[in-house]
């Protein structure tokens, strides 16, 4: 799949998308007017807007606990993102998912995840039900470095591989599970080296160039749809934010952020743009204004939407006492 020119700016405009809802987000965190923890993916966004720029809208992700951007370049409506988020009627999920359970299955997005690892497993069975049913879809699994050493892992990726699912394991290595640095949790400095034991193809890449995501993503996204089975994907990236808003960031230095803000995602695809010609100065000052503009319509939206009331509490429960 080619890249155009209308690509190109779409791609960056997603990219500062998500950038500028992770930044409110983070705001109304501050100011308690979104209830638990949350978990932010600026420093991420090109990993996701690269990845799901290789694949069709009918196909499916899953998604973590940091997954607000995953939904974004899935497609996602802001003004049902942030209604769930602030925990209104509205929202995606009834404003009951919140930010770790956002979803939007009709449009491919199977959620986001509080359990670590707890997508990988989805995934597996939304390949397995993509081959009994004879479809043409692939199965984009997000997941984070942390990921990487829980057993659900070892067990979905063994199986991906033995039943050839179409699924592409896409590890965002933001070298922090939480707090223990990958240097401490890994023997191995190249995680993808992994894959060998499952019988994949692993290929690791630079998490923050969107065009070299959507590269090896498109590589392996061809492949499933072959029929050759799964792939695992590392993207090195760094957030920016702690890990949620509770984390005092003690185990990493100032100079280590400010080192890896200097390659931000955004800046580093502008600066391409303008390179290429494909954008003038002018033009991403009024992508800027736009998104901003977006993402203000979506606050006034969900400010304006109404809480759950109290006669839905026992709808879209599972099981009950």
């Amino acid at each position: 799949m080619t890249l155009n020119k209308n690509d190109l700016i779409k791609i960056y405009r997603q990219m500062l998308t998500i950038r500028r809802f992770e930044e409110k987000v983070a705001e109304f965190l501050s100011q308690g007017m979104i209830h638990g923890t949350g978990h932010l993916y600026i420093g991420e966004e090109a990993i996701a807007v690269g990845a799901c720029r290789a694949i069709k809208g009918e196909d499916y992700i899953t998604s973590t606990h940091r997954g607000h951007g995953h939904c974004i370049a899935k497609g996602a409506d802001l003004n049902k993102m942030m209604a769930e988020l602030l925990g209104k009627e509205t929202g995606y999920c009834r404003g009951k998912g919140g930010s770790m359970h956002i979803a939007d299955v009709a449009g491919g997005n199977l959620g986001a995840n509080g359990v670590v690892g707890g997508g990988i497993p989805i995934a597996c069975g939304a390949g397995i039900t993509i081959k009994m049913k004879g479809l043409k879809r692939v199965v984009l699994c997000f997941f984070g470095d942390g990921a990487v050493n829980q057993g659900v892992f070892h067990e979905s990726l063994n199986l991906a591989s033995v039943w050839a699912l179409p699924v592409i394991f896409i590890c965002e290595n933001n070298l922090y599970a939480m707090s223990t640095a990958t240097g401490v949790a890994f023997k191995i400095k190249d995680l993808s080296l992994r894959a060998a034991s499952y019988g994949m193809p692993g290929v690791k890449v630079d998490g923050n160039d969107v065009l070299r995501v959507y590269e090896e993503i498109s590589k392996a996204v061809s492949r499933a749809r072959k029929g050759r089975g799964p792939s695992f994907v590392v993207c090195e990236t760094y957030r920016w934010k702690g890990h949620s808003r509770s984390d005092a960031e003690r185990y990493r230095t100032r100079e280590e952020v400010r080192e890896w803000k200097k390659r931000c995602p955004i800046e580093r695809f502008a600066k391409y743009l303008l390179d290429e010609g494909i954008l003038t100065r002018g033009k991403i000052e009024q992508i800027n204004r736009e998104v901003n503009l977006s993402i203000e319509q979506a606050v006034e939206f969900a400010q304006n939407s109404p809480f759950p009331s109290l006669e839905t509490l026992e709808q879209d429960v599972y099981a009950s006492a």
